[in-house]
């Protein structure tokens, strides 16, 4: 005798006529659904239906997408909603990956829906076309055997590999054996250009995969779905959390660039994101680039040098000996720039970035000014944004003038014009032999003849904790601009030419500076050997975060922008952001804007 049954599955009465139910995570960014709720899983999605699925749930009076990190097959249905559907026909993680993806979480103080939705294409995935191809042709480039080592898992995460630029060969070998044994590898770079012009380098057949920001998501979906089977992943930041199968390695390059960390919540760092996968899903995890973070040093790396020095000639002009008067470029500089220009090379006059917050110096005596109270190095003004506290005059001599470190891109362009012509130098890479700009112009310039870097010292003694170490990456970086033979070097003006950086730079050699930064952090807690995050709310009076006390240093409330600022410190702040998670929710119910900038790159 058959069974009267409704459209819904189950016997008139609501008895569930099925058993099986799924945990699911909505993808909404709240606190509040990081556990889950339990969903009936109907028999048409049964068989379809498993860990990683993503799929469409009710949630309130509407369809939401959602995330399946659990199911019980013999589970009870009674009293809960189904599954709407199933979106894909692909997983979106596996069990290691989400285990990751919790960590990062809880590490950042972020909803996991909000992650999740990090590892997942913009569009419903599918099923990855396979693609077969060859191993990879060498070129004849040389590699020694302890880099295939490094690059190709051998050797115990991590890695360092230091080089001037990206170690292509390298690369290329590691995709190719990984390759040839059913696995994938991933290489991350900052930006767009950069992931594009790797991959054109390193491409050999449809198994190499390009995804960054500037492509669409139907590119970004077809991408996802690619490296579902084994292929080489090259991207952006964005791919760190990308569901990757059997993945063998993944290579950072540069990953002290801030490009590789998150201005908005959750403020990601590349770098913590694929170590943490790596000691999970057990794969090699490497840095390149020519200095690798303190944060990686601390680890105790495997460090595997190019060569013995990674750039070229850094010739160091003592501002010290020079007149005073105001000139941004020395007398030996200019004379470099004239004579380079004659001969017809290019030359690079670096300026500091727009909006670059620049520590001051007495004009008088040159020496840093700082704070009495915390002893940071204040911006221009006259009270330190940090504590409040008024700045008086300078503490060594006790001179009242003040001068900005760091020199306008403007500025520097009218006074190289007085030296090598109005026309022979410009404000953006191109056909003028002598460039002048910021960071961000140092992707559009090929191999110079001369790199002048008018004010060193303006990087060195910014106001940031991280000055000295981010000033060695970014000279370093223009340094690698710099080819090598006669004449060729960059050329660096500083007031202090003792300073561990400048002597790294003149050595070529990062890393017993890179030491030297680590020890002076050592006794004040700084990371790595301690943590720090910054708390921002706007939109509503401050918060109070008396609940935090009792787990770390609050500092704070200060003036930010519209709103306030607190810094948290302390060894270990692992208990203060399990409260965190809880104030943060409570705050944003009740309208404020939040941001929680864990591991923060400015103070």
């Amino acid at each position: 005798m058959g069974t009267d049954r409704d459209d819904r599955g189950t016997r008139r009465g609501g008895r569930p006529l099925n058993r099986g139910r799924a945990l699911v995570v909505p993808a909404v960014p709240s606190f509040s659904v990081d556990g889950g709720f339990r969903y009936a899983v109907p028999p048409a999605l049964a068989e379809g239906l498993g860990r990683g699925s993503m799929v469409r749930v009710p949630l309130g009076g509407r369809r939401v997408r959602g995330y399946v990190i659990d199911v019980d097959p013999e589970g009870d249905q009674e009293g809960l909603r189904a599954i709407a559907s199933i979106s894909g026909d692909v997983p979106v993680f596996d069990d290691r990956l989400l285990a990751s993806l919790r960590w990062v979480a809880a590490h950042y103080v972020s909803p996991l829906a909000t992650l999740l939705e990090r590892a997942c294409p913009p569009n419903n995935p599918r099923s990855p076309r396979r693609v077969s191809g060859s191993p990879l042709e060498l070129d004849g480039e040389p590699i020694e055997g302890v880099v295939e080592a490094a690059m190709s898992g051998r050797l115990r995460p991590p890695t360092v590999f230091l080089s001037a630029h990206p170690p292509v060969g390298a690369m290329r070998a590691t995709a190719s054996r990984l390759l040839a044994e059913g696995r994938s590898s991933m290489f991350v770079t900052a930006t767009s250009h950069e992931a594009t012009a790797l991959h054109a380098s390193l491409a050999g057949d449809d198994r190499f995969v390009l995804a960054h920001g500037d492509m669409s998501d139907r590119e970004l979906t077809a991408a996802w779905g690619a490296v579902q089977a084994p292929a080489v992943l090259v991207g952006t930041p964005r791919v760190a959390c990308w569901s990757v199968p059997d993945l063998g390695a993944a290579v950072v390059l540069e990953e002290g660039r801030r490009a590789m960390k998150d201005r908005q919540t959750p403020t990601l760092h590349v770098r913590d994101v694929l170590r943490r996968r790596a000691q999970q899903e057990r794969f090699q995890f490497v840095v390149a680039g020519p200095t690798p973070t303190t944060e990686v040093l601390a680890t105790g790396p495997h460090v595997v040098r190019e060569r013995t020095r990674l750039w070229g000639l850094v010739e160091v002009i003592d501002r010290r000996q020079e007149p005073s008067g105001g000139a941004i470029l020395t007398d030996p500089a200019r004379r470099a720039l004239a004579a380079v220009t004659r001969r017809g090379g290019r030359s690079f006059v670096f300026g500091h970035r727009k909006g670059y917050s620049a520590a001051t110096r007495c004009v008088s005596c040159r020496a840093v000014r700082r704070c009495a109270g915390c002893g940071s190095r204040p911006d221009p003004g006259t009270t330190c944004a940090r504590c409040g506290l008024e700045l008086g005059p300078c503490e060594v001599c006790g001179g009242t003038r003040f001068e900005p470190l760091g020199a306008g891109v403007g500025r520097i362009v009218a006074d190289v014009g007085r030296v090598v012509g109005a026309d022979a130098v410009a404000a953006s890479p191109g056909p003028a032999p002598v460039t002048v700009g910021t960071e961000r112009d140092i992707l559009d310039l090929a191999e110079l003849d001369l790199v002048v870097l008018p004010d060193l010292d303006g990087l060195i003694h910014g106001t940031n904790y991280r000055a000295g170490e981010d000033a060695l990456r970014l000279a370093a970086r223009l340094a690698g601009l710099v080819g090598r033979g006669s004449g060729r070097r960059m050329m660096v003006q500083t007031s202090d030419p003792d300073h561990h950086v400048v002597r790294a730079l003149v050595k070529g050699d990062p890393l017993p500076a890179l030491h030297s930064e680590l020890e002076a952090r050592r006794p004040l807690g700084y990371p790595p050997f301690g943590e720090l995050l910054v708390v921002e709310t706007s939109g509503g009076p401050a918060p109070a975060l008396d609940e935090l006390g009792d787990h770390c240093a609050v500092l704070g409330p200060a003036p930010h922008g519209e709103g306030n600022r607190w810094l948290l410190q302390a060894d270990d702040l692992t208990a203060a952001k399990v409260t965190l998670r809880l104030l943060v929710q409570r705050w944003r119910d009740s309208g404020l804007r939040v941001r929680i900038d864990v591991d923060p790159i400015d103070l």
